[in-house]
């Protein structure tokens, strides 16, 4: 793999500052946020228990202070030499799951070399390796690259960052043996990250909740399903509660996958650290839910 390919920070000025002390200052008051953690994150350097986290991905204004929450949980445990980043393809653009190639992802917050040994391990005749299928305006994973740079106090990390296009159990199966296996033949410490927003309810989302309840009711009743399934570890039920009852969460594959690669490396505990609807942020008749969650 010699091409290397920088991928440009491309909803910066619209989900996050574009400008890097604003950005720093956005991002530490999410950890001092009433819905953040209530301290600021300090790098342990004597924990090493935690297996992955589960964040939300939308602006920092709206879900920031939640992400807070499992980015205290990654700092509090020593970091990380690599991350696996996966997010949901929200175009659906490019391949079923995919890496994006050896280079860097440039952030304002500075820059992310792509970890290419990593990549090798992962990539291969199910998990492709595409640029296209990590288009620009996608937030899922670009979101969580500022929140990264700021807990590592200058730390050098890296970071193989993989696209879910399609969700299905067979999928999110196979992926999260593939990560569990990698991580298993490296060395170092690697932790998982996985992007999603939960219910997408309201009219702006083309969703109407049903009779005499409001879309924050609706979205809070249905990510209550979900998050049931999420406690038990039970990927293939939290993929059957989300097409069984419609919950538009998005990216309920990477946290299938998690779950899958986490258990097969022997987690035993998942904690839910936070979660609220952005109608805790912004009373709206349209709301999102957000949930933050380490795995143990």
């Amino acid at each position: 793999m010699n091409l290397k390919k920088i991928r440009k920070a491309t909803v910066a000025g619209s989900f996050y500052s574009s400008d890097k002390e604003k950005l720093r200052n956005e991002i530490k008051n999410c950890f001092i946020n009433k819905h953040g953690p209530g301290v600021y994150p300090i790098l342990n350097n004597k924990k090493r228990q935690l297996k992955g986290v589960i964040v939300p991905h939308a602006g920092i204004s709206y879900s920031g202070a939640v992400a807070a929450h499992s980015y205290l949980a990654i700092a509090e445990d020593d970091f990380a030499d690599s991350f696996i980043i996966i997010g949901p393809n929200h175009r659906g653009v490019g391949s079923n799951v995919s890496l994006y190639p050896p280079g860097k992802w440039e952030s304002p917050m500075g820059d992310v070399m792509m970890d290419e040994e990593l990549i090798d391990k992962l990539s291969g005749n199910f998990i492709d390796v595409n640029e296209n299928s990590h288009p620009y305006g996608e937030n899922s994973i670009e979101v969580q690259i500022p929140f990264l740079k700021y807990i590592s106090e200058n730390r050098k990390f890296t970071a193989a960052l993989i696209s879910m296009a399609t969700q299905d159990f067979e999928t999110v199966k196979k992926t999260g043996e593939i990560i569990a296996d990698a991580i298993k033949k490296d060395s170092r410490k690697i932790l998982i990250i996985a992007s999603s927003d939960f219910s997408h309810e309201g009219f702006p989302y083309g969703r109407l909740p049903p009779k005499n309840l409001s879309a924050d009711s609706y979205a809070r009743s249905q990510d209550k399903l979900a998050i049931e399934k999420i406690k038990k570890f039970d990927a293939n039920g939290l993929v059957s509660t989300v097409y069984n009852n419609n919950i538009s969460m998005c990216g309920y594959g990477p946290i299938a996958t998690l779950l899958i690669a986490t258990k097969k490396l022997g987690a035993s505990k998942i904690e839910l650290l936070k979660y609220i609807t952005s109608n805790d942020v912004e009373s709206s008749s349209y709301c999102v839910g957000y949930g933050s969650f380490k795995i143990l």
